[in-house]
């Protein structure tokens, strides 16, 4: 009956937002309402699991993921993330050419969420495929690609900083065994993903004269632009400090030192020193005043509001299905099997995103469920949120907005964009389950 349940849930959440167009948040507190009712809880303590829910979720993400939006914007709006992305592609010339856009959006992912990166890379990749006679997407694909494993395994974005969160693992081995999933990650989602495009559906390689759907690019001169070491710095400087402070807590004494770098590498203090710094570096370095820097920051603030109340919906209906029994229960289920904890979240997370559209809620609400397998299976709950993220970016397709980015500014048909985009999305997921399983057998 459980299942019936919250099948009936997903479905009604699903309805909610692809028919009646109902706004996310609401359609997750609504869902959340009336799942709770369904599976027994007591009218009186169901605003209490939503509102705990709600701040349980926010309370873990919302700095990280609030100054990790605002490093983004100054990177971005001061020309750092074109200055990244033209060196690199200066440097390797036309024959290394998807090595250099892979390097530019790796860098630049690391600070910018997945369409943000591809609004502020794809005029430069546009230039660059124009210079040299490529057709867009033998660029965009390698692009497009890294910025979605960026967005899928690495914090400080949302979804795996939430899930670390969720499944208290620790944030700086997220960090690096995230990216030590991510590079076979992308290199066959990218590269060689392209090649068999290339060979197997050639008519949506063309050569385009303007990016559709992309209105109005912000146009920088290089000469005025942040330095590439500065912009590679400012960029890369949370997943530097959180990474160095990890690395350090195994092999320093637990000396004062040590807690000292540990303070620095906590994510929230890391975030808040990045951001520091990013002030300096892309503002105030660039002699832009602090009036205008101000309107970035609050302007990045803006832009994630709603993905904020998103992920707090996520957590309350993530909640809801705690309170209720569903995770132990379906847990159990799964322990009853001989399937693998790993590919147990993948597919849960998997069956969502293509349910729902939302990378972030699927992952959110896929991480609630799991979390009594990891006490029960001793799995580490690092391959958990690695095994989560990858199950998010399954068969992304036209629940999504992503999906309807990528279809007009690479100028595809529906058909183009199901056979290319989503079979690439595919390719990523299942990848990067397979990264995680061999990951899996060394630590």
């Amino acid at each position: 009956m459980k299942l019936v349940i919250v099948a009936a849930a997903v479905v009604l959440l699903i309805f909610l937002i692809v028919k009646v167009k109902l706004n996310t948040f609401i359609s997750l507190i609504v869902t959340s309402f009336l799942t709770a009712l369904a599976l027994g809880i007591p009218l009186a303590k169901i605003p209490d699991i939503i509102t705990s829910g709600m701040g349980d979720q926010l309370g873990d993400l919302a700095i990280v993921f609030g100054l990790g939006s605002m490093i983004g914007k100054l990177v971005s709006d001061s020309g750092g993330g074109y200055r990244i992305a033209h060196t690199l592609i200066d440097n390797f010339g036309k024959k290394r050419i998807q090595i250099a856009v892979i390097l530019a959006s790796f860098i630049v992912g690391l600070a910018l969420f997945f369409e943000v990166g591809l609004v502020v890379l794809l005029p430069i990749i546009f230039v660059i495929a124009d210079e040299l006679g490529l057709p867009l997407l033998v660029l965009a694909i390698p692009m497009a690609a890294t910025l979605n494993v960026m967005h899928g395994f690495i914090p400080p974005h949302p979804a795996p900083t939430a899930i670390a969160g969720i499944l208290h693992a620790d944030l700086g081995q997220v960090i690096l065994l995230g990216i030590i999933v991510a590079i076979p990650t992308v290199i066959v989602s990218g590269p060689i993903f392209n090649h068999f495009l290339h060979k197997w559906y050639p008519q949506v390689y063309r050569i385009q004269k303007s990016i559709p759907g992309l209105g109005k690019v912000k146009e920088f001169k290089l000469e005025e632009t942040p330095s590439f070491v500065k912009s590679v710095i400012t960029a890369m400087m949370p997943v530097i400090l959180i990474g160095i402070s990890t690395i350090l807590k195994y092999w320093l004494p637990n000396n004062s030192f040590n807690k000292a770098i540990q303070f620095i590498g906590n994510a929230d203090v890391a975030m808040l020193l990045s951001l520091i710094l990013a002030i300096f570096t892309m503002g105030i370095g660039q002699k832009i005043p602090m009036k205008q820097i101000g309107a970035t920051l609050e302007s990045a603030i803006t832009q994630i509001a709603v993905m904020l109340f998103i992920i707090g919906g996520g957590g309350a209906f993530k909640q809801v299905l705690v309170e209720g029994g569903i995770s132990n229960y379906i847990s159990s289920l799964f322990a009853n099997t001989n399937m693998s904890p790993i590919f147990a979240a993948w597919l849960i997370t998997a069956i969502l995103r293509v349910s729902l559209g939302s990378s972030t809620v699927a992952a959110l609400t896929a991480a609630g469920l799991v979390v009594p397998m990891i006490a029960q299976t001793g799995v580490d709950p690092v391959l958990m949120v690695l095994a989560i993220g990858a199950g998010s970016i399954f068969a992304d397709h036209v629940n999504d907005a992503g999906f309807w980015m990528i279809k007009e500014y690479f100028g595809l048909t529906l058909k183009e964009t199901f056979l290319s985009w989503t079979t690439l999305t595919s390719v990523i997921s299942l990848t990067g389950l397979i990264s995680v399983y061999a990951l899996s057998l060394f630590v």
